[in-house]
């Protein structure tokens, strides 16, 4: 046979056949990580998976805000009539008016509150799913994180709503001793006020514990995902990579939470420096006495970057420390378990599509 007559569409030699080409290396090394490694990481990740990342968050949230909304729409359907009658200029309004508002705002607070919990465990659970593949440097889609996502989304919930409980004691009596100063000031010395400085005085004995359990229990939605484990299952198996890591894992996460602040900030910072001079949004050429839609046309291209602006800022702050708490637990298994054998070997082989 005469290699001069093989016809090839390739380099000589290789017949029409063409190499894959190399996978590409992990985020993160393969080896105990320091907080540079961890940092980077995470920043690797929202660079090379940032459709994925934006999707699912611009996803979530924006179902979320559509379920308030039609929650407040039909709040204000059944209960609307009151409103006038309750802040009309008339004296004390009737109990009758007040009630229905305030169970219809229950309910409205109510709903966002499990369509904000819901979306926030989709986040944690999408970016622990993401930071998978990272870490082995391996590709995947839109749709293969969403499925990932949505099968965890029972158990990230236990581990989210559970560990929420625990920020929640301290932050009720923060609330309970700001409440009652102010009904004690507008009461004008109605008695001893013992109640604010018990209730602050719990406060800050219980903010310390429930920042110790907090981080304890900060690696649970990592482990659900990861390794499939269910709600109290993912929490002991934190308490357990945690341990003997804790300082570590609270200031890497703490840094993290400011990295995710101040870069939200910065991005949403241009915008509303533009806001500040009128000049520079279409509004001078309005005339002196311009109509609402006259000045939502005019300012349509500030408010939709605005709106863009505060989008990515939000996904930021939600996503970051989400893939910093989920790299800090592939570096506990690497540390504990001498895992990254395991991952090296996972890495070399290529990924099923």
């Amino acid at each position: 046979m005469a290699y001069g007559n093989t016809p090839h569409t390739g380099p000589p030699g290789w017949g029409g056949w063409m190499p894959p080409p190399p996978p590409k290396p992990g985020v993160i090394p393969l080896a105990p990580l320091g907080l540079g490694d961890v940092l980077g990481g995470a920043f690797a990740t929202i660079g090379r998976y940032w459709k994925q990342l934006f999707g699912i968050a611009a996803v979530v949230y924006g179902a979320a805000v559509a379920v308030v909304g039609a929650a407040l729409a039909g709040a204000y359907a059944a209960v609307g009539s009151h409103l006038p009658r309750v802040f009309a200029d008339e004296g004390t309004p009737d109990w009758e008016d007040v009630r229905p508002l305030l169970i219809a705002f229950g309910c409205v607070w109510l709903v966002g509150l499990l369509a904000m919990l819901l979306a926030t465990t989709m986040i944690y659970a999408g970016c622990a799913a993401i930071v998978q593949e990272a870490v082995l440097g391996r590709p995947t889609t839109f749709g293969a994180v969403w499925r990932r996502a949505r099968a965890r989304v029972p158990a990230v919930i236990g581990t989210v709503f559970l560990t929420s409980l625990i920020l929640l004691v301290p932050l009720a009596l923060f609330l309970l001793a700001f409440v009652t100063v102010m009904i004690a000031l507008l009461a004008m010395g109605s008695g001893p006020l013992v109640v604010p400085p018990l209730a602050f005085l719990g406060a800050l004995m219980t903010t310390p514990l429930a920042a110790w359990l907090w981080v304890k229990f900060s690696l649970a939605p990592a482990a659900a995902v990861f390794e499939g484990q269910g709600s109290l299952a993912a929490l002991r198996r934190s308490s357990h990579l945690v341990r003997g890591g804790w300082w570590r894992i609270f200031g890497s996460t703490l840094l993290a939470f400011g990295i995710a602040a101040a870069a939200s900030y910065i991005i949403q910072l241009p915008v509303n420096l533009i806001g500040m001079f009128p000049g520079a949004i279409g509004t001078a050429d309005l005339g002196p006495d311009p109509t609402a839609s006259q000045v939502l046309v005019s300012m349509g291209g500030l408010l939709i970057v605005l709106l863009l602006s505060q989008l990515i800022g939000d996904v930021f702050v939600a996503t970051f420390p989400q893939l910093v708490t989920s790299l800090l637990y592939v570096d506990q298994r690497i540390r504990k378990e001498n895992l990254a054998p395991v991952l090296a070997e996972a890495a070399a082989v290529p990924p099923a599509y």
